[in-house]
């Protein structure tokens, strides 16, 4: 319990610096973002259970990774993080699941994620904001990238890359569980007023 505690406030610290470093007051970040200001004030004060895609959008709209807002202070030069170590961040019905292991530093991060998608489950992710690229690496089983409403078997041994502004979808394919490696490179800077 004291882990979630801890964690909780760690994002509530990192939501409402960014925030406050992009200018944005609670109403103007909740219309941008599709998060009530309710939901907004209570994750500013470490209470509540934000799910995966509320944190996606508000990671969006503020113009940093999602480990960005996740993250304490860095702890040296090298970071070595072990799958086992890491929460994930979604969980299917069937068992899938989606664990962001960490973010590079720098004026345009990549977050690097484990996915495991379980044979006919799958996620579907809203558009990122504009210049963020995503690329996935199968490492076992065979998955069925949709983007923009068309299907891209990625089979092991493939990549596929895509723009993330537009609608898609994982999708686990075959009879074997897919396990992929994917990385989301964002854009420097912060997100533009819009």
């Amino acid at each position: 319990m004291a882990e979630t505690e801890a964690a909780l406030r760690t994002l509530a610290h990192n939501v409402r610096t960014a925030r406050t470093r992009a200018g944005l007051s609670l109403d103007e970040l909740g219309r941008r973002a599709k998060v009530s200001k309710g939901a907004l004030v209570g994750l500013e004060k470490a209470q509540g259970n934000p799910n995966f895609a509320t944190l996606v959008r508000l990671a969006d709209t503020l113009g940093v990774s999602v480990s960005a807002l996740l993250e304490g202070p860095s702890e040296g030069r090298v970071r070595v993080v072990a799958a086992d170590t890491v929460m994930p961040l979604w969980t299917g019905a069937q068992g899938s699941e989606a664990r962001l292991m960490l973010t590079t530093s720098g004026p345009a991060p990549v977050e690097v994620w484990r996915w495991k998608l379980e044979p006919g489950e799958e996620y579907p992710s809203h558009p990122h904001q504009v210049g963020v690229v995503e690329t996935v690496s199968v490492t076992a089983g065979r998955m069925t990238l949709i983007v923009d409403g068309a299907e891209h078997t990625v089979e092991v041994g493939q990549t596929a890359t895509f723009d993330g502004d537009a609608s898609h979808t994982y999708r686990g394919a075959g009879t074997e569980p897919c396990h992929l490696i994917m990385t989301v490179h964002l854009p420097p800077g912060p997100v533009s007023a819009s």
